[in-house]
């Protein structure tokens, strides 16, 4: 076993090393899709995947980190405190279900504290088909010029001109025509950009790799930023199927203890979105079952979140802001996906443990 704060890292580097390091303790499978870039150390940056198990096993359960880059500090954090766990680990050995870990679905993002991939794209609203038209978002169009105005921090002027929208529209309205997405402005918030990003297609090759042969199959994908500080939603992240709802909440629901939330029936803090990265599950392994779900924990108040996240673009467009300004862009958006605290790490483990422990009792069930 470990401490629970030796399991988190303060960079993205770090939590590399941890994480192959414990995979390899624990005699895992491990394999490595290295990232055409190079990380703000100057580090390699890759999508590993460590399997825990047997590749032939018919149940298999997808524990994930970092979709959203520098969301990564919680997911790694859970992932590597798993490795060391002897009880979880025999759990799911007796139980037959070999776990797949994918540390750092977003490196880039993670190594230089960004939400999106090195094209500023949202990896989780990229899934989409791009043969068809893209979703269109005239909300965000609407926004867009007031979410990125020309110098940082903003205006009176100009945070006057957004309160103003809120208060027409709502806050709800705001984060919906935000977070759902937009494929038109490729430097703005939210992007899911035109065409598959590398980490789109990494991921599907890892489907194809791991998940190609199971006959049951579970994903628990690890995001902070929505919802009350350190208390992890679990949100339904499968088609609008009625058969898989009720199973994702028989075996995550805790009898009502921790509820199933659901962008389709609006009981979740989600957005409905598009796009979404388990798409992917249904066209590269169409011969298993499916039930997901994303852990979402709470940090700071969603806007505060988004705050954060008009800085993050805005710096990528001034790489030559006074270094001042841009170490403080970069810490708020940490701030806002990570909580730096041994009570928020605690709260985050015992949830993400608890929903490990379900999963396994579902798919072995």
């Amino acid at each position: 076993m470990i401490d629970i704060r030796d399991a988190f890292s303060p960079s993205y580097a770090k939590a590399r090393i941890k994480f192959l390091e414990a995979a390899a303790t624990a005699g895992m499978a491990i394999r490595s899709h290295e990232h055409p870039l190079k990380g703000r150390e100057g580090e390699t940056l890759a999508m590993d995947t460590a399997l825990d198990g047997s590749p032939d096993a018919q149940n298999l359960l997808i524990v994930s980190s970092a979709c959203h880059g520098v969301e990564g500090f919680c997911g790694s954090g859970v992932q590597v405190y798993a490795a060391h766990d002897a009880e979880w680990r025999a759990k799911a050995r007796d139980a037959g279900v070999a776990v797949l870990y994918i540390h750092a679905l977003n490196p880039h993002g993670f190594s230089w504290l960004r939400r999106v991939t090195h094209e500023n794209v949202d990896l989780n609203r990229n899934f989409q088909d791009f043969s068809k038209p893209l979703p269109v978002n005239e909300a965000y169009a609407e926004l867009h010029h007031l979410l990125l105005p020309e110098q940082w921090p903003p205006t009176a002027e100009n945070e006057a001109a957004v309160q103003a929208w809120i208060a027409e529209h709502g806050m709800t309205a705001f984060q919906a025509a935000i977070t759902i997405g937009q494929h038109r402005f490729a430097d703005g918030l939210f992007f899911g950009g035109t065409a598959p990003t590398w980490n789109n297609t990494t991921v599907r090759q890892v489907l194809r790799e791991h998940a190609g042969r199971a006959r049951r199959v579970a994903w628990i994908d690890l995001h902070t930023g929505l919802g009350p500080s350190g208390l992890g939603e679990r949100i339904f992240a499968c088609r609008d199927d009625a058969a898989a709802f009720q199973r994702a909440k028989d075996w995550w629901g805790g009898d009502g203890a921790t509820p199933i939330t659901s962008i389709y029936d609006g009981s979740s803090t989600s957005a409905k979105l598009t796009g979404m990265m388990w798409a992917a599950v249904y066209a590269e392994c169409p011969q298993a079952e499916y039930t997901g779900i994303a852990l979402e924990y709470g940090t700071v108040p969603i806007p505060e979140v988004i705050g954060s996240l008009r800085g993050d673009p805005w710096l990528h467009q001034h790489p030559d802001a006074p270094a001042e300004l841009q170490a403080a862009i970069k810490q708020r958006v940490k701030d806002a996906f990570y909580t730096d605290t041994d009570a928020w790490r605690g709260q985050i483990v015992s949830q993400a443990r608890q929903a490990l422990f379900q999963a396994v009792d579902g798919l072995a069930g």
